[in-house]
């Protein structure tokens, strides 16, 4: 299982993602995305805890708390949804 974290401060660490976390069991893995052309961080992020007691705890108790200015949206991570090839072979038939 993943935690969403979304509505982030751009200016957010994975440090004080990890300091956050951290009161709710072991922070096994943080990852927060940027923009493939600027660089700059998305606004959220996917922390992995060790288990997923821990998460669910970290879930209930953050979601809507105000952290760095913002109120923070924390929910379990769905799966990524396949976007298909890319190469537009997803294209409908027009006739």
């Amino acid at each position: 299982m993943s935690i969403f974290v979304g509505n982030l401060s751009y200016e957010v660490t994975q440090e004080d993602i990890v300091d956050v976390f951290a009161e709710y069991g072991k922070v096994q893995r943080v990852h927060i995305p940027t923009d493939r052309e600027s660089g700059q961080k998305r606004g959220f992020a996917f922390v992995e805890l060790e288990t997923k007691v821990q998460e669910a705890a970290a879930i209930s108790a953050l979601d809507g708390a105000e952290w760095m200015g913002r109120d923070l949206k924390v929910n379990q991570a769905k799966e990524r949804e396949d976007r298909g090839s890319g190469n537009g072979n997803q294209r409908r038939n027009r006739y």
